[in-house]
Parts: structure tokens; sequence; C-alpha cells
């Protein structure tokens, strides 16, 4: 379906055109016509779906229609998004294709002053879209108060699951009237978060546009059997001989992503990390860079990786394979978006052949593995590996030539590390 062909105002309409958007994506086809009259929704849908403008529009509309009221605005619709980067990315979409509207849009998130932000919501806006923790803060400041919301948005439930934030979501709903329209979006649908649509909507208009836990058809699955060790050497032999415009890596931890970053600036090739230890202006300096082809490589973790919607994104590499099988369609589906044809490569070891049994079951299909490659799979024996832990478990680091005075050296904790031991000689004299 065409956007002209749906019931949006001229002013949406305009935007869309001035955006190069004409044709529906299947959950916009499906939802929009529902969501202007004033429908519950409940989406099941992966991310690259297009389910921004499939709620943000009909909010648009239904918003537009009351625009120009006298008196300070008040807060008419309110999105919540599980990480910054995502919340940026849904209200950069309101401003896009509210343009040619008299409403306005702000986002909060924490990890920042929270005065700018304060500032704008004292002046008065019509569309809000937060972080759970900083907007419960504010709450609690009396700075938002929730009460005029007649259009909630909660986006990217199942995250919001696996970071541990429905307790705050639940908060927040004991602020909003029991009155409103209510949209609910998950990439999956694990038990919780069916409980929770259900204590939030009502009689809802269901959308799944794809079955649950499935990965993108157009994206082109590999996995490489590869030695811990050798991750790196692989990842940089791939990125070396590979013709790869743009590639978004995914590891495991931060500390992992900092290694990584490390590893392949010593190789010249450009590339940042981004995470939960970045301040917010390095992690949005680190995605424009990479959107703008400043930088060839992000290298990221599950959590700052959520809101990252790149346009043409050829390639993504999971280093270390996800403990959560579901995240896996999270990670692969940062590429193949939009109708777009995508790679998603994976390295597997050892010790995480489990988890790849794991996913290969979720999305119940086998991917194909890639044994001829630089760094061929060596079975390691299970005395080795456990030797291989209990030395990278014992080991500690020596006292430097200048440790401080009253330390002699290091004896080993309860906990099993080590701490810096007390010398038994009295301190000199100050």
């Amino acid at each position: 379906m065409l956007f002209k062909e749906m019931n949006l105002s001229i002013p949406l309409q305009k935007a869309l055109k001035d955006a190069g958007y004409q044709e529906a994506t299947p959950i916009q086809e499906k939802s929009i016509p529902m969501l202007l009259t004033g429908r519950d929704l409940l989406g099941c849908a992966q991310t690259g779906t297009g389910k921004t403008a499939a709620f943000s529009l009909p909010i648009l509309e239904a918003l537009s229609k009351k625009q120009g009221t006298p008196g300070k605005r008040k807060i008419k619709a309110l999105v919540l998004a599980p990480t910054r980067e995502l919340a940026i990315q849904i209200h950069e979409s309101f401003v896009t294709y509210g343009k040619y509207l008299q409403l306005k849009s702000t986002v909060i998130f924490g990890g920042v002053s929270q005065h700018p932000q304060t500032q704008t919501l004292t002046r008065g806006v019509d569309i809000l879209v937060a972080t759970p923790g900083r907007l419960l803060d504010l709450i609690q400041q009396g700075f938002i108060h929730l009460g005029q919301v007649e259009h909630f948005v909660l986006d990217e439930a199942d995250m919001m699951l696996d970071m541990g934030m429905l307790h705050d979501v639940k908060r927040i709903l004991t602020h909003l009237p029991k009155k409103r329209q209510a949209l609910f979006f998950s990439a999956t649908m694990p038990k919780e978060i069916e409980l929770l649509a259900d204590a939030i909507l009502s009689g809802p208009h269901k959308v799944t546009i794809t079955p649950v836990a499935s990965t993108v058809d157009t994206i082109q699955q590999s996995v490489y059997p590869v030695n811990k060790k050798n991750k790196i050497h692989l990842l940089l032999d791939l990125l070396k001989t590979s013709d790869i415009d743009r590639v978004l890596v995914f590891s495991r931890t931060k500390h992992g992503a900092d290694k990584i970053v490390k590893a392949l600036l010593q190789q010249n090739l450009k590339a940042q990390a981004i995470h939960g230890n970045k301040s917010q202006n390095a992690r949005q300096l680190a995605l424009k860079n990479f959107k703008d082809r400043e930088t060839r490589i992000l290298v990221a973790t599950d959590i700052a990786a959520r809101g990252i919607d790149v346009e043409e994104l050829s390639h993504v590499m999971i280093y270390d394979l996800p403990e959560v099988p579901e995240t896996y369609v999270h990670r692969i589906g940062r590429t193949g978006r939009a109708g777009h044809g995508g790679i998603a490569i994976s390295f597997c070891d050892q010790s995480e052949r489990h988890l790849l049994r794991d996913i290969e079951k979720l999305i119940k299909k086998t991917i194909p593995k890639v044994e001829d490659h630089a760094y061929p799979f060596v079975e390691e024996s299970e005395e080795a590996m456990q030797a291989a832990a209990e030395v990278k478990k014992t080991s500690y680091k020596k006292p430097s030539q200048g440790k401080k005075q009253g330390y002699t050296g290091y004896q080993k904790s309860t906990s099993g590390g080590y701490n810096k031991r007390r010398s038994s000689a009295p301190k000199k004299a100050i």
C-alpha cells in the first residue's frame, strides 16, 4: 500500500514525500489504519521492519487535530524506549514526520545533565520520548506529569525485560490515565512480556510480521568455528581481505569491545567502540562517525546497539555468541533492514558450541559453517581448557618497582583474587 492511499493529512504526506517514503512496509500497512481508529495494538515485529513510523504517524495524525489548544502544552503522547540511542532515533522520526505540524516533541534519557531536558519540559511539549529511569526521576522531582497522556507506546519490551526495566515500567504505568490508547511492540514474546502486554492493552489489534524469533530471510548467515585465542586474528583477516564497506561487531562485554578496537587500531583499521561505560557524547559521536562513514567498524555491546539504525549496513559480525539465543535475532537484525540484503558472520569457539545449538533451535535452521579459513578450529582437550582456566584464575599482576610505602607484595584473598599485603615494618615518620 502507498502512503498516499492512507488517511493521513497533507502535512504528513508532504513530510513523507520529503523523506523519500512512498510505499508502506507490512507492519505500517497493517497497523496505521487500525491505530487511526484509536484501537490498542500488540505488535510482534523484528527491528528494521518500520515499526517506528507505524506508531509515530498515527500519533502525529491524532494530535494534529488538536494542535493550537490555548495554554501550556501538556504531554499527550509518551513513548518508552530501553536505550538512549533508540530513544533519540524515535524522537528524530517524530521530528522528521511532524516537520509541517505545530507540535513539539523532546527526548530525555540518563547519563547526561538533566538541566537542558527540564528546561524544555518546563516550556511544554506534546510528545515525550524517554528511557524509564530518567522519566521516573523527573516525575519524582515534579518536572513531569502524565495525567493528560492520550497515547502510550512501549517499544522493544523484550529488551526492557533483558535489562531489568520492567519494574520501572510498571511504576510508570501508575502515573498514566486509565483511558488512553496503548501500543506495545516487542521483537520476541517471552511469557513475562505476554503478561505485561495483557496488563497494558485492552482488546488490542494484533500484528505479527514474522514468526517469533525468526530471522530475516534476506540476511545471509554463516558461522566460523575458531579457537578463542584466534578470534581476533580471524576478525582482522576478514576485515583486511574482504570488501566490507561498514560492519557492526558485537562483543559480549564492554572490556572486550575496547580490546577489539585497540587491536583494530593497531592494524590501521578505523574503529570505535560504543557501550555503557562511554559518555553520552562519546557514544553519539561514535554512532555519527559510523553513519557518516568516517568510521568503518563499530564495536558494540548489546545494550548500546539496540538503537543503532544505519541505512544499508552490509555486515554484522558476532565476535562472541550471545548467552540468550533471542539476542542473536536482535544482533543480525541490524543488517538486512528495510528490505535490503545483509550478511551476518558469527565466530564460535569450543566453549560456545552449546550457545550455537540454542540459537539454531530457536531460529529452526542450521547456520552454515565455514571451515575453510585462515585459522581453522583445532579441538582442545577438556584438560587443556581446565588448565588454561586455572592459570587465568590464579595469575596476578606483579608489584611495580615503585610500589606504595607500606606494601610489600600481594597475597591471595578468600575470594580467589589477590590483595596488597601490608608490610610488618613500621612506617617512616613524616
